[in-house]
């Protein structure tokens, strides 16, 4: 309810904005012609010039940039995955020869070779020296696109690291190169399979082996997630999953909610520790610098509270002092661990401190006196 309430609040305090989209023509060198790009860049993307964003790639950009373009615009104005730019690669007229591969080794040959080189050499050069990208680059696709995107993962350093394939029409050997490649890859991936109940059989039959090498495959590195979308066809699949992909791959972004909540308090850990490394983890796999957000900040300190832990409250009060300067939110926590922990003067003028600072949620500024006069009635200050 208070996420819903900051919410709400932004919703009606900040310019409403849209996600621009912009219809790109470039050149290929490789391929020899001209390709059609369609770009979405995020609501705010003008007004934070400082801001960097994760790329999300989308091939057969004629039909799945839209429904990909629209969610991560929906899910980001949630904040539950960050903004991101989404760049769709039309193929309405080249998708087979952009996905060819030899019938021998089964790997990229002629056109398909040459639309490899143009997605890894030229199209993310174009978007980077651009458009203000992140390190954190994702690829989705679709049926053979989808099965063409994976063989990024066969160079020794992949190139991307979120993978989305929605019911890919697989390459002999795939399922066996993925799981060797998988077995042995040194840094994070995410992997996102999804196929539905009611696909194309064949298809079907080579996803659910796919799935079954995968989940053989122990990992640190490696994020999988395979789904079967119950009553999903091979072209009402893209509706079903492609949120749940997104979900997925940003799932460490997401703010703290219930069940996270309850883990912190069960936890025997520090509860500021693990706040810190929650937005380590979140700036560190996607490139960005995001500060802790206001519904984070009440569920730890709320957690704090909970299990009497006022000199990690202490902290967590300066950090919000220094990442909210304005808000009373770091103001309260620093009296409140004052208050718990005798310093009862300190603690008064520390509330009282907050008069004038934007008021946070429960934290107003006449709870804020209001706890202030407590105290001094109490002490005969």
């Amino acid at each position: 309810m208070r996420k819903l309430y900051f919410l709400t609040l932004i919703l009606f305090t900040s310019p409403l904005l849209s996600a621009q989209t912009i219809y790109k023509t470039i050149k290929s060198s490789r391929i020899g012609t001209e390709r059609e790009l369609k770009i979405q860049l995020p609501r705010n993307y003008e007004q934070n010039t400082e801001k960097t964003y994760p790329l999300i790639i989308v091939l057969d950009g004629d039909y799945l940039f839209e429904p990909m373009a629209g969610n991560v615009d929906y899910y980001s104005y949630w904040d539950e995955i960050p903004e991101a730019i989404v760049v769709g690669v039309n193929q309405i007229d080249s998708r087979d020869e952009d996905s060819m591969y030899d019938s021998q080794r089964f790997l990229p040959e002629k056109r398909g070779a040459l639309f490899f080189e143009f997605l890894g050499m030229e199209l993310l050069k174009f978007m980077d020296e651009n458009y203000r990208t992140s390190k954190f680059v994702a690829i989705a696709g679709h049926d053979i696109t989808a099965n063409f995107l994976n063989y990024y993962l066969f160079k020794d350093d992949p190139l991307f690291h979120a993978y989305i394939n929605f019911s890919p029409d697989l390459a002999p050997e795939m399922a066996t190169r993925l799981t060797e490649k998988f077995a042995v890859i040194e840094k994070p991936i995410w992997y996102y399979l999804a196929v539905g109940s009611n696909d194309i059989p064949t298809l079907r039959k080579g996803i659910n082996d796919l799935d079954t090498q995968l989940a053989s495959v122990t990992s640190d590195h490696l994020k999988y997630k395979f789904e079967e979308i119950d009553a999903a066809t091979h072209y009402t699949i893209i509706g079903r999953a492609l949120p749940r992909a997104l979900e997925h791959i940003f799932a460490s972004y997401k703010p703290i909610g219930l069940k996270e909540y309850d883990e912190i308090v069960m936890m025997e850990g520090s509860p500021y520790d693990y706040l810190i490394d929650k937005y380590d983890v979140i700036n560190n796999n996607f490139g960005i610098n995001k500060k802790v957000r206001i519904n984070d900040y009440l569920a730890v300190g709320k957690a704090m509270e909970f299990l009497q832990k006022w000199e990690e409250l202490e902290k967590l009060g300066e950090l919000a002092r220094k990442e909210y300067p304005t808000s009373a939110l770091g103001t309260y926590y620093l009296a409140r661990a004052y208050e718990a922990t005798g310093r009862s003067k300190k603690a008064m003028r520390t509330y009282q401190s907050a008069y004038g600072q934007e008021e946070v949620a429960f934290v107003t500024v006449d709870f804020m006196l209001q706890k202030a006069e407590l105290i001094k009635e109490d002490f005969g200050y």
